[in-house]
């Protein structure tokens, strides 16, 4: 059981991940995204899988130790529970990703492949992410350069205000 419960548990998560990378612009797909509750299947392997090991998963966390953790990692139920959560909390920050690529108007040319490498190595994904974020942001609160126009010149035939 916990072998199908492993790969069963990435196979819970990627639907998520494949509307977030193969059809950003569809208006369920940031409904999906904005949930929390899309977790909950993975999280559902991991509560199976941690009380299984409950006494060896306490005794890693509330006093940490690389061997307890070793020891824990090396049982395929421990193990397949630290791979639920790490699905789980992944999927929770490619969805803030998405979220916030949408709000500052990414490219999903550009968002799907920071997803992909978050699904594989979310720590890279999320380092490249917050580092393309702080670039787009420092560029939306950058005033115009001295003399440049503030808002885009009328189009033509568009109809301009009339002043008082």
């Amino acid at each position: 059981m916990t072998d199908a419960l492993f790969e069963t548990a990435f196979y819970l998560v990627a639907p998520f991940w494949l509307l977030m990378i193969f059809a950003p612009a569809w208006s369920g797909t940031a409904r999906v995204a904005a949930s929390p509750l899309t977790v909950l299947p993975a999280l559902t392997v991991y509560v199976v899988m941690a009380v299984a090991v409950f006494p060896e998963l306490w005794t890693a966390v509330s006093s940490p130790d690389l061997d307890a953790f070793r020891e824990l990692a090396a049982l395929a139920d421990g193990a397949t529970a630290l791979w639920a959560q790490v699905l789980a909390w992944d999927l929770l920050v490619g969805q803030w990703m998405y979220l916030q690529s949408r709000k500052l108007g990414l490219s999903p040319l550009l968002t799907g492949p920071l997803l992909v490498l978050t699904i594989l190595l979310s720590p890279f994904g999320l380092l490249v992410f917050l580092a393309v974020r702080a670039v787009r942001t420092r560029r939306r609160a950058t005033p115009p350069a001295r003399g440049a126009p503030h808002s885009p010149p009328p189009q033509e035939g568009s109809r301009q205000p009339t002043q008082p």
